[in-house]
């Protein structure tokens, strides 16, 4: 049987990632998590001093990703692939409120989405791979087999990411992680470069009263409705 190419975009805290996991796992598919990168680069870009709360040196970034080098690595243990930045795992560094406050205006600049744009199709060039993100379907694979685009009310979204925070202990409010998704909400779908729209033969789903494993069930049953085409 052929393998597909899944793209899966949507909103911050639709669950995209937990539910290209689950299809990846299912299907014995590769996982990318897009969004991953973006963080790993705002992390890098944090680090060097280069982004901060009023302050943002755009250009000295551009200069500098030539100095970064993203990979994932599979762990066995949690079950999927973890972003290593220049050979350091960064996987729960770049989860935080603060990564999340920044990333959006990094994402929107158009030499960091070309450089990640190219290795993300690098990746997925044999198909056979699960991918989310913003612009997967609209851009990285315009082609793909199977699309989904995934929304939930900002409110919903915004208490999925705070317990999720919370249960990391991380000390945050629940008025500052909503006024996060609204903020990052705004900048993915008015940035100029690749803004967040739904691919025009994407399947819309809104889980904001949908259970997550009643959603995995319908569309891993629309993936392997694709597959028996192929």
């Amino acid at each position: 049987m052929k393998k597909i190419t899944i793209a899966i975009d949507g909103y911050s805290s639709t669950g995209k990632s937990t539910l290209a996991k689950q299809l990846a796992k299912e299907l014995g598919y590769v996982y990318i998590d897009t969004g991953a990168m973006y963080r790993a680069v705002t992390f890098f870009a944090m680090q060097k001093g280069l982004i901060k709360a009023d302050y943002f040196d755009q250009e000295g970034l551009i200069e500098a990703l030539d100095q970064i080098q993203l990979e994932f690595q599979y762990n066995a243990v949690r079950g999927f692939a973890e972003i290593h930045l220049n050979q350091k795992n960064v996987e729960e560094a770049i989860r935080t409120l603060e990564v999340s406050s920044f990333v959006s205006q990094v994402a929107q600049i158009s030499e960091v989405r070309k450089k990640l744009v190219e290795q993300q199709q690098s990746f997925g060039r044999s198909k056979g791979v699960v991918m989310d993100g913003r612009d997967i379907g609209t851009v990285v694979f315009p082609d793909a087999e199977l699309k989904i685009f995934m929304t939930a009310s900002p409110e919903v979204r915004a208490r999925r990411r705070f317990d999720e925070l919370v249960a990391k202990s991380q000390k945050v409010t629940f008025e500052e992680v909503y006024q996060n998704v609204v903020e990052r909400d705004r900048i993915d779908t008015s940035r100029e470069d690749s803004p967040l729209v739904k691919a025009v033969d994407a399947i819309e789903f809104d889980n904001t009263t949908v259970d997550k494993e009643a959603q995995f069930l319908q569309i891993l049953e629309l993936a392997k409705q694709v597959l028996a085409k192929q």
